[in-house]
């Protein structure tokens, strides 16, 4: 068992970031790779988001005093150091949407980056030597919070093995926002064949979020594998406590709409508004360089944004009942994206049917909750044709490099 640590002794058990002049890149290593599954937790991917950062602080600092068995391997890694030591979400652009094809090509082999790309370099090194030094799955626990305050959550590209992991955190799903955002560091992990999934934890400087976050990181141990069967005391507790945050919630959400903030415009929410707070269709939300920014239908917000950094407003969500979870999976077991260019408007863009184009034109009949349902998601649009991707149900299928398909 390894553990890298640069805060004192003395500061340790505070967790205060006044303590850290530049946060560690790997908060620790634990168990042998080459035993069973690993997990990968990653915190502070935005630097005002401490969250995840301070429970590993805490929970890998009893892990050094009381060591833990573990059958695989788990590493702790910080996303952004410098925006954390500075409390800004980035210092020079989002870290969490750096993750496009072109940019991770850079990546690889560019010298002398610097700001966010240097972060993603040293980010990109360390995530690979985890996998290369994997012999079973990985999975990877991606930390947030929210500016608003709200309950906690998880988001997932939703693939089989995605939905299996994520669905252990006892937490409300929301399925969805992986469409609404290009670069993220979970698309990458995806496409490298990485069960994943991202728990909002709560509101930022909440000590509960703190809470949630390691209780979080216990039950992630559990379902990927890592911890075995000791420590059940433990991850029961946190289950409860994550049960506890999303109690009297339905227990799946998707996403229905998303306020893009344009360029060049002030964005300022209305004070109060909290995650999943019920709404109404033309409810002033928000003031945008002056204009009044309503709600363009009825459901619950999501992660209304309370912070000068971001480009998302806030999500508009609706419950969908949990029995289609079950409906989807039996349709994509029978593989039916095998078949689907035979529908009119459907053209197939590979050998095997993962990439598909609708023409939505002619196929205007064939919502995109049908696509989901096999297990498709929409990547873009261009005129009148929609891009769609199936997700890697297999969890080793790599996505494809370049959008739109060619």
């Amino acid at each position: 068992m390894q553990m890298d640590f640069k805060v004192s002794q003395a500061n340790r058990a505070s967790t205060s970031l006044q303590s850290v002049e530049l946060a560690p890149r790997v908060m620790g290593r634990f168990g042998d790779a080459a035993s069973g599954p690993t997990l990968i937790v990653l915190g502070a991917v935005h630097g005002n988001e401490p969250s995840g950062y301070k429970a590993m602080l805490s929970l890998f600092s009893r892990f050094v005093e009381t060591p833990v068995k573990l059958r695989g391997s788990m590493v702790g890694l910080v996303g952004n150091r410098q925006a954390l030591t500075e409390s800004v979400r980035f210092c020079e652009e989002d870290l969490n949407r750096l993750w496009l094809p072109d940019r991770v090509a850079r990546i690889r082999v560019a010298e002398n980056l610097s700001g966010e790309m240097a972060e993603a370099r040293d980010l990109y090194l360390e995530i690979e030597r985890v996998l290369t030094e994997s012999d079973g799955p990985v999975y990877a626990l991606d930390i947030h919070s929210t500016s608003g305050a709200g309950p906690s959550f998880v988001v997932l590209d939703d693939s089989l093995p995605n939905r299996e992991f994520a669905l252990e955190l006892e937490v409300p799903m929301v399925l969805g926002i992986e469409e609404e955002l290009e670069g993220t560091l979970l698309d990458y992990l995806n496409a490298r064949g990485v069960r994943t999934a991202g728990f909002e934890a709560g509101q930022h400087d909440d000590p509960e979020s703190v809470e949630r976050a390691e209780a979080a990181i216990w039950v992630a141990m559990r379902a990927s594998g890592v911890l075995g069967r000791n420590c059940e005391a433990d991850v029961d507790r946190a289950s409860r406590r994550l049960a506890a945050s999303g109690r009297g919630l339905p227990h799946l959400f998707e996403v229905r709409h998303r306020h893009a903030i344009r360029p060049n415009l002030v964005f300022q929410m209305h004070p109060g508004l909290k995650g999943f707070q019920a709404i109404a269709e033309g409810e002033e939300l928000a003031i945008e360089s002056g204009a009044s920014v309503r709600a363009p239908q009825a459901g619950l917000l999501l992660m209304p944004l309370y912070q000068a950094q971001g480009e998302d407003g806030y999500f508009v969500i609706r419950p969908v009942k949990t029995r289609w979870l079950g409906i989807s999976a039996r349709l994509r077991q029978l593989r039916l994206e095998r078949v689907v260019h035979w529908l009119p408007g459907v053209r197939r863009l590979d050998a095997v049917g993962r990439e598909i184009r609708v023409d939505v034109r002619i196929a205007r009949w064939l919502p995109l909750d049908f696509f989901h349902l096999l297990g498709f998601r929409r990547i873009g649009q261009v005129g009148r044709h929609l891009f769609l991707r199936r997700r890697p149900d297999d969890g080793v299928e790599a996505a494809s490099a370049e959008w739109p398909p060619v």
